[in-house]
């Protein structure tokens, strides 16, 4: 067991990786610019850094000696969320802030194992409809994309520096994490809670036709983050990882619903970013009433919002076909945990009420 940076600690995948490894027994270093909220139990020591600041990563990242491993978590997306994903200043920003970390970092530890997240977006998910499931052996899609160039860039520092990598592809993260980019369960919750700040008892299933999918709760990664940093069967391999099973918004809705102490239906398609990005005010009534955190809405939100409306699909009538990814390749290398979908959603959203991000 060695010490652990965990660069975007604050994030949905961040948080997960702090609390895990500090669980586990590991010192931590969590990389962030904003405080840990909430901090784990065990060694964790905050380190505020903005990665984008090449100068103050440098100053940050050079004495750190006794680092062996590394996460590396952290994620720029542009306001919008989902044009961005397409930019090439957002995929040179993310490719600095991960160089702005391992440069000065492996010139100063001895690493053993970092280990990268990507998405479905190595697929090309975002432009097209990947194959069923889609592989980790499949040949790398051609198009523009971040995952390609920090991949490039870590495997090139890990070939001069001789240490191991592994690269996880989640498909849908949910969790309690404030201020992600992608964060849907969130910008529901919140939703919710306007409408039940009206005096409205139900809440309708704001999105389009079914499109099947995986979720990945956070808890899962953190524990397959603390496999990885360990298993010679993780060491430069590249795992796809989900809860398990699979699900479609209009199915789990009822679940959401109960979660959130409200009836489910009828349908009714609604744009939520637009609807959250006006209710600063009502917002702030709700958190007057309830007594929760004083975070105002776009700082609490993040991206999230537009997320949700890209999976709920408001609008869209026509099924399409679903995105799934193999897990075969994990379990087969050791790593067999996996949750229920429906318990990861209800879960999520208690947590979210306990740490008062949203109404009892």
């Amino acid at each position: 067991m060695g010490t652990v940076l965990v660069a975007g600690a604050t994030g949905l995948v961040g948080e997960a990786a702090v609390t895990a490894f500090a669980a586990a027994g590991w010192p931590v270093v969590a990389v962030s610019r904003r405080p840990l909220d909430p901090v784990p139990p065990g060694d964790v020591r905050h380190l505020p850094v903005d990665l984008t600041d090449a100068e103050a990563c440098h100053a940050a990242f050079s004495n750190l000696e006794d680092v062996t491993h590394v996460v590396y978590a952290a994620l720029y997306e542009k306001p919008g969320l989902i044009a961005g994903w397409r930019e090439a200043d957002q995929m040179e920003t993310n490719l600095s802030m991960l160089r702005n970390l391992m440069q000065p970092l492996t010139a100063a530890a001895r690493l053993q194992h970092v280990t990268l997240l990507q998405g479905t977006k190595a697929y090309g998910a975002h432009l097209k409809q990947p194959p069923i499931p889609a592989r980790e052996r499949a040949p790398r899609d051609d198009h523009a994309n971040f995952y390609w160039l920090q991949e490039d860039h870590l495997k090139g520092h890990a070939q001069a520096r001789g240490f191991a990598w592994t690269i996880f592809r989640p498909q849908i993260i949910v969790g309690a994490a404030w201020g992600a980019a992608m964060n849907p369960l969130l910008a529901i919750g919140v939703w919710a809670a306007l409408r039940r700040q009206q005096g409205l008892a139900n809440l309708p299933y704001p999105g389009g036709a079914p499109h099947v999918m995986e979720l990945v709760d956070p808890r899962l990664l953190g524990e397959a983050f603390v496999w990885a940093a360990e298993a010679p069967a993780a060491a430069n391999e590249t795992f796809n990882i989900t809860n398990g099973d699979v699900y479609a918004w209009p199915e789990v809705w009822p679940a959401i619903a109960d979660a959130l102490g409200m009836q489910a239906g009828p349908d009714e398609p609604t744009r939520l970013a637009p609807l959250l990005a006006e209710s600063a005010g009502a917002w702030a009534d709700v958190v007057g009433k309830h007594g929760l955190r004083h975070i105002p809405l776009p700082a609490l939100l993040g991206e999230s919002h537009h997320y949700a409306d890209a999976l709920l699909r408001p609008g869209v009538d026509a099924i399409a076909l679903p995105i799934l990814v193999s897990t075969v390749k994990l379990r087969q290398a050791g790593f067999a945990p996996c949750y229920d979908s429906e318990d990861t959603l209800r879960h999520w959203l208690r947590v979210m009420v306990e740490r008062r991000l949203l109404p009892a």
